[in-house]
């Protein structure tokens, strides 16, 4: 996994949406509700395996105070994502 240069982006939050965006498309995006219930999670493929989905997390659990859960039901992808997550002893 590498870090993405995010100098050229630009996180953009409202209403329970976190979203990183640059100037040609939407990077990722996280929907969440103030209990720390991620509602949905994306990473735009190409810019997968580079921390952008931890980040988002981050700014969740930073943002309500609360121990991240998501919210069933969880795609196979975001399986994947919480195996790694609980692996990393991350949430």
């Amino acid at each position: 996994m590498e870090n993405i240069d995010l100098s050229n982006h630009e996180f953009v939050e409202f209403d329970g949406v976190f979203v990183l965006k640059n100037l040609n498309t939407t990077v990722s995006f996280l929907r969440f509700n103030i209990k720390g219930e991620v509602e949905y999670i994306f990473v735009n493929p190409i810019f997968r395996r580079k921390g952008l989905a931890k980040k988002l997390l981050s700014l969740v659990k930073k943002k309500t105070g609360k121990k991240i859960v998501f919210q069933k039901p969880i795609s196979p992808m975001g399986l994947k994502l919480l195996k790694s997550l609980n692996k990393n002893n991350l949430i």
